[in-house]
């Protein structure tokens, strides 16, 4: 029986000295919760399509002849808060059938501040907020020897599109190497 006495004796200073250090244990334990909100930047551009004489471009387009130069200045301003690197890709096309629309217009390109990789012209800077390219081209030529009187009526559009992706923490040594640029 003595041992008995013992072995509830030690149970209960077990037990008591567990319910005595669980408030020691809560004093010296902490738990925290943090919720980290991360805000990406927006990158946001503007084309710019003028003439020589600074007007915008006519949205509904130009009638032309064989042969007619057309002034058209395409740039792309820089109108956010974040350097960013830029490309633009340019899409020709017609609703007639007969005309191949890239040997149709023939561009002025400013290969200085642009270069061609992969369908792309890349401008050769990170430009910068509030900053504006040189113009890309400033003037179309409508290939008289690819157009002539039998494609009287035909429509030859050309497209610009621009892409661009943040320069922050995306170190390239061209900008065709930079990362994340957005699908077509």
């Amino acid at each position: 029986m003595k041992a008995k006495s013992k072995l509830l004796l030690i149970a209960l200073a077990a037990i008591l000295l567990t319910v005595l250090t669980q408030p020691t244990l809560a004093y010296y334990t902490a738990v925290g919760k943090a919720t980290n909100v991360v805000t990406s930047g927006s990158i946001q551009l503007q084309i710019h399509e003028k003439t020589a004489d600074g007007s915008n471009f006519p949205t509904e387009g130009v009638y032309v002849i064989p042969g007619d130069i057309v002034s058209k200045q395409v740039s792309v301003e820089n109108v956010c808060d974040h350097p960013f690197y830029l490309r633009v890709k340019l899409i020709s096309g017609t609703d007639n059938a007969a005309l191949r629309p890239e040997e149709c217009l023939k561009l002025d390109i400013d290969t200085q501040s642009w270069t061609l990789v992969d369908g792309f012209y890349y401008y050769n800077r990170i430009l910068q907020p509030g900053e504006t390219t040189p113009n890309l081209f400033t003037q179309v030529e409508i290939v008289g020897s690819k157009v002539d009187q039998t494609h009287i009526g035909s429509t030859l559009n050309l497209t610009v599109n621009a892409y661009a992706v943040q320069s922050e923490n995306n170190t390239a040594e061209h900008p065709w190497d930079a990362s994340g640029w957005p699908a077509e």
